[in-house]
């Protein structure tokens, strides 16, 4: 019979941290969902309901507490809304995800 071997748990510690943390998760996704129509003006709708698909999608299994304070985090970190296309700012969330890690 066979044994398996146990994960590394230096390798499972080195992959958790590299992980972006769900705020970031939440902006990047917020891009994507903005990049579908990336030539289109961004607009606080448009970027409300982006974040509105990130975060069901992101943070929807996880405790109140943990998608409290992630959103917290993002809203924090959203840059301010101007007159740019929806990649343009698709790209400037990408940077503020970036940041935050």
């Amino acid at each position: 019979m066979e044994r398996t071997q146990p994960p590394d748990i230096d390798e499972a510690l080195r992959r958790l941290i590299e992980q972006p943390s769900y705020g970031a998760q939440a902006l990047i996704v917020t891009a994507r969902m903005l990049e579908l129509d990336s030539t289109e003006p961004v607009t606080r709708l448009a970027c409300e309901r982006a974040l509105d698909i990130a975060a069901d999608t992101i943070l929807r299994n996880l405790p109140d507490v943990v998608c409290s304070d992630s959103m917290d985090r993002v809203y924090r970190a959203l840059p301010p809304l101007t007159q740019i296309t929806r990649g343009e700012y698709a790209l400037r969330l990408r940077a503020a995800a970036k940041e935050l890690g």
